[in-house]
């Protein structure tokens, strides 16, 4: 009988994956359709004189000021683009612990549909934005009902197996991988073949408002609802300060208030691993956003030879996901995300002092690796903390500091880039990962104790 039920969990949880990394896939394929377009789109807008976006460029202005960056085309769309790269991450920010609560109360599917009604409406906007107001307002609706993530590793964690937790995780970062990598080329593709659409960016919009409406339907007829009949408990979610407060929610308060909180061993266990994925999370994205400034500036890539080194990066990431994270044991997660952040030291180096193509993506191999395994692995460590009822909250909150260090981190790496050079701000920046790495030993020794 136990045997017969293990293997009725096992199908399930199987089941569960395959719909997860489906709908996520889905999602990511309409969310990640407009990267490439954004410094088209920019200069769109910068044509027409629109007020709001001759605003946002004062802005831009004085911080190139600031920092020194050139007076050059390219490097004015990466940074007006990471500023609105910024104010997205910061609506996630604001949103993902709250989307992840009411999951908890409500159950993870009506939230998941609702979110994904949320993205159909911003990519509607987006189809339609004849004003740099009305582009920025999509941007706005996306960043607030940009939940699914946080939603699908919440379901992922609603799972019984750690072993399961585990491949799901790892799979979810492979719908990442494949969504960064194919979205991008199949925006640019439908950009230039849908010439005859009102502006060059509408046959990407619409496209991705069919991607949203087949991730509704495909979750509305596939999705089971995870969360336990019974497992609801008050979430919290009246304390709207406790997810709303970046101090409350690196100590993760919210879950103190619900009525079976975690004991004072597992919250401490959390606030670390928190503490480690957002510390990770501010030094990776920085570089990542400073990094097509360095091939800009050191190779002169184009944007096509941009798109094939993240084609390379997504693709790599992808079949060490697929091919490797998702059969890490459990247990093995926090050596093993400390093996890959020790792998970003060179990584960084490498390209930072990179002479040649050679060095260059032998870095961003190495860069790859620690790409795919570190935020699975965290996320699966994450997932063991908290009752049924509270890993909505408990991974929306992870989600949350996750994009407050996406937030943050490339304003900061791009003044250290621009103020001390490229080679100065990988080499100091890579030394900084030394700094998760003692969290993440301090960790090992507290769960050896």
């Amino acid at each position: 009988m136990a045997g017969d039920k293990t293997t009725s969990e096992d199908v399930r949880s199987s089941r569960v994956i395959r719909v997860v990394f489906l709908a996520l896939l889905l999602d990511l394929l309409g969310f990640t359709l407009i990267l490439p377009l954004l410094p088209s789109i920019l200069d769109h807008y910068s044509q027409t004189g629109d007020g709001v976006y001759q605003s946002l460029q004062s802005v831009v202005d004085w911080f190139r000021g600031v920092v020194g960056v050139p007076m050059e085309t390219k490097y004015n769309s990466v940074l007006f683009g990471g500023l609105i790269g910024s104010l997205y991450s910061l609506l996630q920010f604001l949103s993902s612990p709250i989307t992840g609560a009411l999951s908890d109360d409500y159950g993870r599917k009506p939230l998941l549909l609702l979110t994904t009604v949320g993205l159909m409406a911003s990519y509607i906007l987006w189809a339609f934005s004849h004003s740099f107001t009305i582009f920025l307002l999509s941007r706005v609706v996306g960043g607030i009902c940009k939940g699914n993530v946080s939603l699908c590793t919440a379901i992922v964690a609603d799972l019984p197996c750690p072993k399961a937790r585990n491949k799901g995780m790892a799979m979810i970062g492979v719908a990442f991988s494949l969504g960064f990598t194919l979205g991008p080329l199949m925006g640019a593709y439908f950009a230039l073949r849908l010439k005859d659409a009102e502006v060059f960016y509408q046959g990407p919009a619409l496209l991705a408002v069919l991607f949203s409406l087949a991730d509704l339907l495909f979750i509305f007829f596939m999705l089971p609802e995870t969360l336990q009949k019974g497992a609801s408990e008050s979430s919290g979610i009246q304390h709207s300060g406790d997810l709303l407060f970046p101090v409350a929610l690196f100590k993760f308060t919210a879950l103190t208030r619900t009525q079976n909180p975690p004991s004072e061993q597992k919250m401490l266990h959390l606030k670390a691993l928190g503490l480690v994925y957002f510390t990770y999370l501010f030094l990776f994205s920085g570089l990542e956003f400073t990094l097509s400034f360095l091939t800009h500036q050191r190779f002169q890539f184009s944007s096509m030879q941009q798109g094939k080194m993240f084609f390379f990066i997504g693709i790599t990431m992808a079949v060490i996901q697929g091919g490797y994270a998702r059969r890490i044991k459990p247990g093995h997660q926090i050596q093993t995300v400390s093996v890959a952040i020790i792998s970003l030291i060179p990584a960084f180096l490498l390209i930072g002092i990179a002479w040649n193509l050679t060095l260059l993506y032998s870095g961003l191999f190495l860069y790859s690796f620690a790409a795919a395994i570190v935020v699975p692995c965290l996320s699966t460590q994450v997932s063991g903390h908290g009752s049924a009822s509270q890993k909505g909250t408990v991974m929306g909150i992870l989600r949350s500091l996750g994009a407050l260090a996406r937030a943050l981190g490339p304003t900061v790496a791009s003044s250290v880039y621009w103020l001390a050079g490229a080679e100065l701000c990988f080499i100091i920046s890579s030394t900084f990962f030394i700094v998760p790495l003692i969290l993440l030993s301090r960790l090992r020794r507290q769960k050896e104790e």
